[in-house]
C-alpha cells in the first residue's frame, strides 16, 4: 500500500512537471511570435520608406507594443513568456526533450545554447517594461563588441561568437528548407490544408530567420577582422544592409515578411509543438 501510494505521488508530480513545462513552452512560443511580427512589420515600413521613427528591432517591437492599449501589460506578458520559453529550453539541457532524440549530448548542448540566448532576450524585454528605455539593439550589439575585443585574445573570441552566430543561421535556414520541423509538431486529425499551411510557414519563416542571423554573424566576423565594433550590426542595422544588394529594398521585403510569418509559425508552434 505504501509503496502504491509513493508510486501515486511520483505520477502526479510528474503531471504537474510536464503541465508547468508545457505551459511555459507554449506561451514563450507565443511571445516570440509577437515579437517577430512586429520586427517583421517594422521592416516592411523600413523598406518602404515608413518606419515612423523605429529601429526594426527587438526595442522598437517593443516601442510598438508598448504604444498599444494596454502596452505596458503587454510588454510585461511578452517577457513572462520569455522567461518560460528559457525555463523550458533548460528543462530541455536537464531532463531532455522530447522524442527519441532528446536525451542526446548534442540535443541538451542546444538546449543549454537557447536558455542563454532566450534568458538575455527576456531580461532585456522585461528591463524595457520595467523603465521603458535602453539602448537600440544596434547600439548594444557596438557595445558589447567593443567590450570584447578589449579582452586578452579578444579578436578571437569576437571573431568565434560571429562565426557561430553566421553558422546557426545557416543550420537555421537549412533546417527549415528540409522541413525538420515537421518531427516536432502533433497534427494527428489536422487537415491536409493546415498541415501545408503550417509548412509553408515554418519553411519561408526559417529562411528569413536564417538570412538574418547568417548576416548579423558575419558583421560582427568582419568587425572581429578589422577590430572595429562599429562594424558590428544589430537587427536593424542588418536587416537594412539587405537594401544594399543588387536586389535593393526587395530583399528586405522578402526576408521582412519572412519574419512576419516565422512569427505566425511560431505560434502555430504554441499549439502543435511536442513538448
Amino acid at each position: 500500500m505504501i509503496g502504491g501510494e509513493h508510486a501515486r505521488k511520483g505520477v502526479r508530480t510528474a503531471s504537474r512537471g510536464g503541465r508547468a513545462r508545457e505551459v511555459t513552452a507554449r506561451c514563450g512560443l507565443l511571445a516570440r511570435g509577437v515579437l517577430y511580427v512586429l520586427v517583421g512589420v517594422l521592416a516592411l515600413r523600413l523598406a518602404f520608406g515608413d518606419s515612423g521613427g523605429k529601429e526594426a528591432d527587438r526595442q522598437g517591437a517593443l516601442q510598438e507594443l508598448a504604444g498599444k492599449p494596454f502596452g505596458s501589460g503587454l510588454v510585461w506578458a511578452v517577457g513572462i513568456g520569455l522567461v518560460g520559453m528559457m525555463l523550458w529550453h533548460l528543462s530541455e539541457a536537464v531532463f531532455g526533450a522530447a522524442g527519441p532524440d532528446g536525451d542526446k549530448p548534442l540535443k541538451r548542448l542546444a538546449a543549454a545554447g537557447r536558455t542563454v540566448f532566450y534568458a538575455v532576450v527576456a531580461f532585456s524585454v522585461l528591463a524595457f517594461a520595467a523603465d521603458g528605455g535602453g539602448h537600440s539593439g544596434d547600439q548594444q550589439s557596438r557595445d558589447a563588441t567593443a567590450r570584447a575585443l578589449e579582452l586578452p585574445a579578444g579578436q578571437w573570441l569576437v571573431g568565434a561568437a560571429g562565426l557561430g552566430i553566421a553558422i546557426a543561421g545557416v543550420v537555421i535556414g537549412v533546417q527549415a528548407a528540409r522541413r525538420t520541423f515537421r518531427k516536432h509538431l502533433a497534427m494527428g486529425g489536422v487537415s491536409e490544408s493546415v498541415r501545408k499551411a503550417v509548412g509553408f510557414l515554418g519553411v519561408t519563416g526559417g529562411l528569413a530567420r536564417g538570412a538574418l542571423f547568417a548576416a548579423a554573424g558575419g558583421f560582427v566576423v568582419y568587425a572581429a577582422m578589422h577590430f572595429d565594433p562599429a562594424q558590428a550590426k544589430g537587427m536593424d542595422d542588418t536587416l537594412r544592409s539587405f537594401t544594399a544588394t543588387p536586389a535593393g529594398p526587395w530583399l528586405l521585403v522578402a526576408v521582412a515578411v519572412g519574419l512576419v510569418l516565422f512569427g505566425a509559425f511560431s505560434w502555430a508552434m504554441a499549439r502543435w509543438h511536442e513538448v
